[in-house]
């Protein structure tokens, strides 16, 4: 769950973007855009020309280097952190934005030295802002023309679906409600890949004619090859640009990725960053734990992502709110659960703790034996609900019993969430 990508899907027609509850946020593959950037130019889909720097000299050196091998006229100077909004986010530098166009190299070291060491606050930061360490510096580049293009994995349709409108660079959801006439599907056969007449088709409908609509053509395709080999669920273009020296050029890229293959992509998730993760939630998932912070005082320990939905349903509904989302999943062992509540328990914001396990594959024993060995370790002082039910439920309910720790125990869900609401 905590993993699981939410992407785009196409319902009744018009493209809608699945809403997240307030204060959760969702782990996955993010890329930097230099990283995604480079994605698309090993597949042979045209980008901006880039370097990345770690300092002011560096960035002067990638603008030296565009301007005697490319002839770059301008540069684009952007923060490398993975928050939306840079553009018009502060430094704390005092500068304003982390996105600038600069006309010379001595002006894209100067931008670069108010950038990186330095905090970007941008409106999904907060307050607290986020490190800037790098920099991307990309040749500027004029953009005649803006469509939008996307590959998506879309459920009603049972497979991939290319995804375009000649209405790029804007809110494509915006696009779909007012517009729904310039937005073009194509499904895409899994097993015999997109036909390229009917991508050519497409990049028609997009407004490319000529050899334009060829050169289009080629990148939607290359786009869908890295689609699949990649394992992606999303791929989106946004623009999918018409530039008058480098013709149709890919400007900005969203890509996200199956968690469930990144056995056999290890080159993609060795690039994911989590200095930008909460880092409950990067402790969480190394010990194998799905876990979620939220912003509530109840902490939740649950087994199974339906269960733990269900769990803070029902917390809300009598009063209460859950601090997070936490699946320990259907085979955890003792550790994990000892990790578990090492990780609630070092949230100051939880007041309470609330354990709901049924017991399918998962011993009730296992689980009892890790809350005593966490609230030994800890000298847990929260108060603390637990019910157990299904595989030895009893002998768990008794050694938690002859324990000697202040555990409060429910029969049920209901009785549960009354109860730790209560214990607040």
């Amino acid at each position: 769950m905590a993993a699981r990508v939410l992407g785009r899907r196409l319902l009744s027609g018009q493209l809608q973007r699945p809403q997240v509850p307030a204060g959760v946020s969702v782990r996955c593959l993010n890329l930097h855009e230099s990283d995604s950037k480079q994605l698309l130019h090993n597949y042979d889909v045209a980008v901006q020309r880039f370097g990345v720097a770690h300092n002011a000299q560096e960035a002067k050196t990638v603008a030296e280097d565009l301007l005697s091998k490319h002839g770059a006229k301008q540069y684009v100077v952007k923060a490398l952190v993975l928050t939306g909004g840079r553009g018009k986010g502060m430094l704390s530098s005092g500068m304003k934005g982390g996105v600038k166009v600069v006309d010379k190299v001595e002006e894209v070291e100067d931008v670069s030295s108010k950038m990186i060491g330095y905090k970007l606050v941008t409106k999904q930061t907060g307050e607290q802002g986020v490190d800037v360490s790098r920099v991307m510096v990309a040749e500027a580049l004029d953009i005649m023309r803006e469509t939008y293009f996307s590959i998506i994995l879309d459920r009603g349709m049972g497979g991939p679906v290319m995804v375009g409108s000649p209405e790029g660079g804007m809110d494509i959801e915006w696009v779909a409600e007012h517009k729904p006439d310039q937005i073009f599907t194509l499904p895409i056969d899994i097993k015999e890949g997109p036909s390229k007449d009917k991508v050519l088709e497409l990049a028609g409908n997009l407004g490319f004619e000529g050899e334009l609509r060829e050169q289009a053509c080629h990148q939607m395709m290359q786009l869908y090859k890295l689609f699949l080999e990649k394992d992606a669920t999303q791929v989106e273009i946004n623009p999918l640009g018409q530039s008058p020296d480098r013709g149709v050029v890919c400007f900005d890229a969203k890509i996200n990725f199956d968690d469930n293959a990144s056995y056999r992509q290890k080159d993609m998730y060795a690039l994911k960053d989590t200095a930008e993760d909460d880092p409950l939630e990067v402790r969480a998932t190394d010990c194998g734990l799905n876990f979620i912070k939220m912003d509530g005082n109840i902490g939740c320990l649950v087994n199974g992502a339906g269960l733990a939905m269900a769990t803070m349903d029902i917390v809300k509904l009598h009063g209460g709110d859950p601090a997070n989302f936490l699946d320990v999943g259907g085979g955890v062992q003792e550790h994990q659960v000892t990790e578990a509540f090492n990780i609630i328990s070092s949230d100051p914001k939880v007041k309470s703790i609330l354990v709901n396990i049924f017991g399918g594959i998962v011993d009730c024993r296992h689980i009892a034996n890790g809350i005593i060995s966490a609230c030994r370790q800890t000298g847990l002082k929260l108060p603390l609900v637990v019910r157990l039910a299904g595989t030895k439920s009893e002998e768990a309910r008794q050694l938690l019993e002859e324990s000697g720790l202040a555990i409060t125990s429910a029969g049920d869900i209901q009785e549960a969430a009354i109860k730790a609401v209560a214990s607040l």
